[in-house]
């Protein structure tokens, strides 16, 4: 899922699937299945606002023991994170007899219920409450008075035993007066204040959420184009809609940008389903012909949270040809149950990462400038992560569904779902790597044309396997790439992968001037860097999100999830902690810092000399500057073919 989710130590929630009848499906044991006629879903969304949705279900069945299932595992989101708390008000009826049903004791997400004879159409009414916190995925916050994003896999049940792309649905919605709406899902018509849709499987349902508001403006993206783009946007006011024509402009090349590196599109039209809003969950969900991409409400109209947000789209679009064409086997799954094996996410991800953050500058979305400071970011955040010692990164690729849940609080020491920002550092090198074997001819772009490309298709999904990435890499350039993969996914550091950045030209530094990044990051979010001198990530009230182990602030016994109040003995604020790493440096005096843990207050002495640090990188003029040429772009023209 970006899901923009890329977590970067102190600041950033990075956080990222269809498959047609045509899909190249991972074997499966054979299973008795249903009857193969439609569900017809109708979801009533008229009391969104009040955080609340009612859903109905005609779901055809045989008589006798019925096993119905909730989604469980969500394409995209890498674990089992369907909302079944949130499922209420559920009611079967058979020929109008209301039936009793039970929850499986082992299977939370599945419940049985006894279909009398003669019954073909089982009915069931639920609902879905969503008094969510603003975090999470697509079970986070949804709603607010103004919009909503509705997930289908959050108001549909099923018979298991089918594949899902097997299983037809026809599903109409309702949805507050006045409101608009944007999907990639084919409308049939609309009447009586219902959206009516084409019948579809669940597969494309569940993969093509609706995104409506009352405040709705549809931006085309490529007008004379035969396949169309669209930014779907909704706000909880018409201001935040008011995007720049430049950055439209940017997001029309990004389209010309995504056709020129992959050479072929493999969905039928493509939205960008895009909520603006402090009130909602706050990530990037990727599907095969949209987008679910939200922020907060100001971002398109902020200069500094725009940029930052700038890979954001990139990303999510790339996972079109990266995750849902081409998928892991292990999360090409039959349907949303059978759990999903995250092993190739550094894949899925790592290399979504990599491909988003070379497309920004490619676009315009992002200054050269910029890409280089978020790539400093990356990897010193990277290379101040301890918890390198003990896990590697395949291992947070294998424990991506605990990972996305963790607390913030020893972050750096358990490590997150690294495999984003490794994941581009790692497929950084191996694009430089490339580029020096074949002496420029080729690079990833190469890569990219071959497993990604092809002439333009349907959605559908081919797998892959470890080996297949492989055989992939040496198509483009004969290498040892198991080694130069398995050496940077099984060992234990000390350092990161730092390889893509020196073989560019280019060195990780560190001076006490702030980059833009740096400076645009702590404003948008509220915080404070401190991880790369004395090793906190905090935010500007003082909240200590992190403490790195081993730095100054560690070993002095500063902990995660305290609260630092005062500095030398003056009540804390952002600029009195800077003075004081600035007053210190060289002979200055140590550092002392009032931590409140719980009811008890203490503080703490660091014999801290060196100052703020903050990372940049700068050319290194003995090298080529690969990097430069590694962003510039490869389209001729804004519009896609």
């Amino acid at each position: 899922m970006q899901q923009f989710f890329r977590q970067i130590a102190l600041f950033v929630l990075l956080i990222t699937s269809i498959a047609s009848p045509a899909q190249k499906r991972k074997p499966q044991p054979a299973t008795s299945a249903g009857p193969a006629q439609t569900i017809k879903l109708t979801v009533d969304a008229t009391h969104a606002p009040e955080k609340i949705l009612h859903a109905q279900l005609e779901i055809p069945v045989t008589a006798g023991e019925v096993k119905l299932v909730y989604p469980k595992w969500i394409p995209g989101e890498h674990g089992p994170t369907g909302p079944i708390t949130d499922l209420t008000g559920l009611m079967f009826f058979a020929n109008g007899k209301r039936l009793t049903w039970r929850r499986d004791l082992d299977e939370m997400y599945a419940v049985h219920l006894t279909v009398p004879q003669g019954v073909s159409t089982l009915e069931a009414k639920l609902d879905l409450v969503m008094p969510v916190p603003p975090e999470g995925f697509s079970s986070g916050a949804s709603a607010t008075t103004q919009l909503d994003m509705l997930s289908w896999n959050q108001v549909v049940l099923y018979v298991p035993g089918k594949h899902t792309d097997d299983i037809p649905v026809v599903a109409s919605l309702k949805l507050p007066a006045g409101w608009k709406y944007g999907t990639a899902l084919p409308v049939a018509g609309e009447s009586g204040g219902e959206i009516n849709f084409q019948q579809v499987s669940l597969t494309t349902l569940v993969d093509s959420p609706v995104l409506a508001g009352a405040h709705f403006r549809r931006i085309p993206l490529t007008p004379e184009g035969p396949i169309q783009h669209y930014i779907d946007e909704v706000s909880d006011g018409d201001a935040a809609l008011d995007m720049p024509q430049a950055t439209i402009d940017q997001y029309k090349h990004l389209i010309a940008e995504t056709g020129a590196l992959y050479g072929a599109r493999h969905y039928r039209d493509y939205h960008f389903l895009l909520t603006l809003s402090d009130h909602t969950a706050h990530f990037g969900l990727e599907h095969h012909e949209s987008s679910d991409d939200r922020v907060a409400e100001r971002t398109m109209i902020d200069d500094d949270a725009r940029w930052l947000s700038g890979d954001l789209l990139p990303h999510e679009m790339t996972h079109s040809w990266n995750g849902k064409y081409r998928r892991p086997n292990g999360l090409a799954t039959p349907d949303y149950q059978v759990p999903m094996e995250g092993d190739l996410l550094w894949v899925y991800e790592g290399l979504t990462q990599y491909l988003g953050d070379i497309l920004a500058p490619r676009a315009g979305l992002w200054t050269k400038q910029q890409f280089l400071d978020e790539t400093a970011e990356t990897a010193a955040a990277l290379d101040h992560t301890p918890g390198r010692s003990w896990r590697p990164l395949q291992d947070t690729a294998n424990a991506a569904q605990l990972l996305y849940s963790a607390a913030p609080e020893f972050e750096s020491w358990r490590r997150s779902v690294d495999y984003y920002p490794e994941g581009f550092l790692i497929w950084l090198e191996a694009d430089t790597i490339i580029r020096q074997q074949t002496k420029g001819q080729k690079s990833m772009n190469d890569f990219c044309r071959i497993f990604h490309g092809g002439g333009n298709t349907p959605p559908k999904v081919i797998p892959y396997t470890f080996d297949d990435v492989v055989k992939t890499l040496n198509e483009v350039t004969p290498y040892d790439w198991v080694k130069f993969l398995r050496d940077r996914l099984d060992t234990y550091g000390p350092g990161a992968p730092l390889g893509g950045i020196t073989n560019g030209g280019w060195k990780l530094i560190y001076d006490d001037n702030p980059s833009e990044f740096t400076k645009a990051m702590e404003k948008v979010h509220n915080a404070v860097d401190a991880r790369f001198s004395i090793g906190l990530s905090l935010d500007d009230k003082g909240g200590i999100r992190d403490v790195i182990v081993d730095t100054p602030a560690w070993k002095a016994g500063v902990a995660p999830g305290t609260t630092l109040v005062a500095v030398n003995g003056r009540k804390y604020n952002p600029d009195l902690l800077r003075d004081a790493l600035k007053a210190g440096k060289g002979n200055g005096p140590n550092l002392e810092l009032l931590v409140m843990n719980g009811d008890y207050f203490k503080t703490f002495t660091l014999n801290y000399h060196d100052g703020e640090k903050y990372a940049h990188l700068v050319r290194d003029e003995s090298k080529p500057d690969v990097l430069s040429e590694i962003i510039k772009p490869l389209a001729t023209s804004a519009i896609s073919k």
